[in-house]
């Protein structure tokens, strides 16, 4: 998956582009190590909210070969929490740029890369022959002195839009860079590359709002701009709290230029959670997690249909679709832990949990009669708020059950979260109880799609909606 694609479904899942900076400073006499501490601590409170993380490696460089591998380290376990765009801004060609290109996408790992553009396309075909490596082509940059060489008429237009158009022409997966603390700057480079990603520094501490970055240089489906902050996050008291108002600010500007956050057009004209959601209803098809025929449930209902949502750990691409999918049902919502229904539930929480950085917790059913005889398993405090996650519903049964003892904990559950909905008792079950249901999808839609793919008749089709319709 390309850097790009990743940024995509970081919108989709959790409503945020926002790419945090990561170039820590020393204070003379301060341990090497402490440059990938300091770093990693800004990874872990900012995760929530971070599309992509961005070193500047010449705060690594500075410091040797210590420092290299305090980058290098930092890369590879970045990584694990958002795409890591290295900051490298590096300019040469043939053999000279592949070992660039070798050292930022072999050796470190990064998934993306600055460069600049002046020696023309020699320089960055060596790192687009990576096949989902990412490129970012220097633009429009923030520093004062930039228009000397980058507002020279080209044309009738300024040499930095020429180099905008000319650049966006050679790949998908060239972005560019242009500031975000310059309005006019970033609309001209967003009208000479009209579906570029753009990268945008120079938020915050350099002056720069998301409201009019992102009025300035959102592509026409609502996407396409990077704001990066970087000392503004780094330097707050609370570089979470910080993190966090930069995406609602991010959001409230994607609602004021009339973009509805995850409904970014893909080439085929579908929007991106309905491509996510035909990509997962394939994938329950393939990987078997539903099947048609005659089987009897636990009710002792004997139904046309069977979904068991315990084989989507068999394909991992699935599975981080799945837990994008859940990811998206509650965009917007706050919660401080995610609690999955044993047993089938556990792994998709766990997947969930990775995804967005939310810690997990699970409740014991039945408790456990041994040992420490807790009813909850995690760390936890009363009065958290808490996500409960499940695979499907048709009845309440096993919701109200986990939900009694969370609450007995304390927990404050408002909220499910269930990849299918099938039916219509466990909606009414848990509005009962007073819990709002988020369903990716219903069950419905699914028969649909197998309608589509020549899974099932038209006659199949039907009773198969019948039958979910009563219960």
């Amino acid at each position: 998956m390309t850097f790009f694609k990743k940024l995509e479904e970081a919108w989709t899942a959790r409503g945020t582009a926002l790419c945090v900076g990561l170039d820590p400073r020393l204070e003379p006499g301060a341990a090497v190590l402490s440059l990938y501490d300091r770093a990693m601590r800004l990874v872990e409170a900012t995760a929530p909210w971070a599309a992509c993380f961005k070193p500047n490696s010449a705060f690594y460089e500075a410091h040797g070969s210590a420092g290299m591998a305090a980058l290098e380290r930092l890369v590879k376990e970045a990584s694990a929490y958002a795409p890591v765009l290295l900051d490298a801004k590096r300019c040469d060609i043939g053999p000279t740029a592949e070992g660039y290109a070798q050292a930022c996408f072999g050796s470190l790992g990064a998934q993306a890369v600055t460069l600049s553009p002046y020696m023309g396309r020699d320089a960055v075909d060596p790192f687009l022959a990576w096949p989902d490596a990412c490129v970012f082509l220097l633009a429009r940059t923030s520093n004062p002195r930039a228009g000397v060489f980058q507002d020279l008429d080209a044309g009738g237009v300024p040499l930095y839009a020429r180099v905008a158009a000319e650049c966006a022409s050679w790949s998908e997966r060239v972005g560019l860079v242009a500031a975000g603390n310059d309005p006019v700057g970033l609309a001209a480079v967003r009208k000479a590359a009209p579906g570029a990603w753009l990268l945008a520094p120079g938020i915050g501490a350099q002056g720069g709002d998301i409201a009019s970055a992102w009025a300035a240089g959102a592509r026409a489906d609502g996407m396409g701009l990077i704001p990066v902050a970087a000392r503004s996050v780094a330097d707050a008291p609370d570089p979470a709290a910080a993190a966090r108002a930069l995406v609602e600010d991010m959001q409230r500007a994607a609602g004021a230029v009339a973009v509805k956050p995850a409904r970014a057009v893909t080439g085929r004209g579908m929007d991106l959670e309905s491509a996510l959601r035909l990509r997962i209803m394939k994938g329950l098809v393939e990987t078997g997690c539903f099947k048609t025929g005659s089987f009897t449930l636990k009710s002792g209902k004997v139904s046309p249909f069977y979904v068991d949502l315990r084989r989507v750990i068999a394909d991992p691409v699935l599975l981080d679709a799945v837990a994008s999918a859940y990811a998206s049902t509650v965009r917007g919502l706050h919660f401080d832990r995610i609690a999955g229904i044993p047993a089938a539930a556990l792994p998709l929480a766990t997947a969930v949990s990775l995804k967005t950085g939310i810690p997990m917790i699970w409740p014991r059913m039945p408790a456990k009669d041994h040992g420490t005889g807790v009813r909850v398993e995690g760390a936890f405090k009363a009065g958290e708020k808490v996500l409960l996650l499940d695979d499907l519903i048709t009845t309440g049964a096993s919701k109200l059950e986990a939900l009694a003892i969370l609450r007995a904990e304390g927990l404050a559950v408002e909220h499910l979260s269930v990849l299918i909905e099938r039916g219509r008792q466990g909606r009414r079950d848990m509005e009962a109880e007073g819990v709002a249901l988020h369903p990716f999808f219903h069950v419905r839609e699914l028969f649909a799609l197998c309608r589509e793919l020549g899974v099932i008749d038209e006659e199949q089709r039907l009773s198969m909606e019948a039958w979910a319709d009563a219960e």
